[in-house]
């Protein structure tokens, strides 16, 4: 059975001790206790494309989407901490997170983003000039090129960095977990263990197969972009920043671009 033909389309993620899965219309969280008894949570889900159709349409979906993972994943994680962490014999009250906790994880996980994949690859692009002989502004393809490969370098940095905690080695196993399930369900197949051991850690929506998407995309978008204003590719601190704010914005359309190259990459890998 291929995922267009299913009855509905399922994602997820890994959470501390658990993973979450999503439908269009349902989220649901398992997440394993200290004591080795799983706590399941359940909820109606409601996208904002739902109240506006139109946000349904090709090439603006994908943003929209990425932003409601970005909410539900933090709920997710949260909830997941908070059962994970949970002591064998306490019951804790359930409080759910507010918009203020969201928007300052959330806030500070884009400031963060914006130093180590935004301004400091961008800068150290303009710096690689001394190393091909030549000037480098981002009227250069080989600019971004360089740009790009700065920040694939510290995504794996990163990804290797943090895979020493023993927590979130865990939750890599989790996120194969969850991979597995999904090719499980996309085959047709019921879903046991015997089955999803059958099924590949790897799956061609995963989330970062959207990030390589994306530092592919943002090359050829920004090659194409800033050539056509000069004036933006002047050198200096200040010009830094407003290019880098400038790719910030244009993150909207590489993002659009992308879920569509990986809603077309997940229809056709079975």
């Amino acid at each position: 059975m291929k995922p267009e033909d299913l009855p509905l389309a399922v994602g997820g993620q890994a959470v501390l001790e658990g993973v979450m899965m999503r439908s269009p219309h349902a989220m649901a969280i398992a997440v394993r206790r200290p004591d080795g008894t799983v706590i399941l949570k359940d909820e109606a889900y409601h996208s904002l494309a739902e109240r506006y159709p139109i946000l349904k349409r090709a090439f603006l979906r994908g943003p929209v989407i990425l932003i409601e993972a970005m909410i539900t994943g933090v709920k997710a994680l949260t909830f997941s901490a908070q059962a994970a962490l949970q002591e064998e014999d306490g019951d804790q009250t359930e409080e759910p997170l507010g918009w203020g906790s969201i928007t300052l994880t959330l806030g500070a996980a884009f400031l963060m983003a914006f130093l180590f994949f935004g301004f400091l690859p961008h800068w150290l692009s303009g710096k690689a000039g001394y190393l091909v002989g030549r000037t480098l502004t981002p009227a250069d393809f080989t600019f971004h090129a360089v740009d790009g490969l700065i920040k694939g370098a510290f995504l794996v940095l990163y990804i290797w960095g943090i895979s020493f905690f023993p927590d979130i080695r865990r939750v890599f196993q989790y996120h194969g977990a969850e991979h597995k399930s999904i090719c499980t369900f996309e085959a047709g197949e019921e879903l046991t263990v015997a089955n999803t051991r059958r099924h590949p850690t790897a799956h061609a929506r995963c989330g970062t197969s959207f990030i390589l998407v994306v530092l592919l995309v943002s090359i050829l978008i920004f090659t194409v972009f800033f050539p056509l204003f000069p004036a933006l590719t002047h050198r200096g601190l200040a010009n830094n920043f407003l290019q880098v704010i400038i790719k910030v914005g244009l993150m909207f359309p590489i993002a659009a671009v992308s879920y569509e190259i990986i809603r077309w990459g997940g229809k056709h890998s079975r």
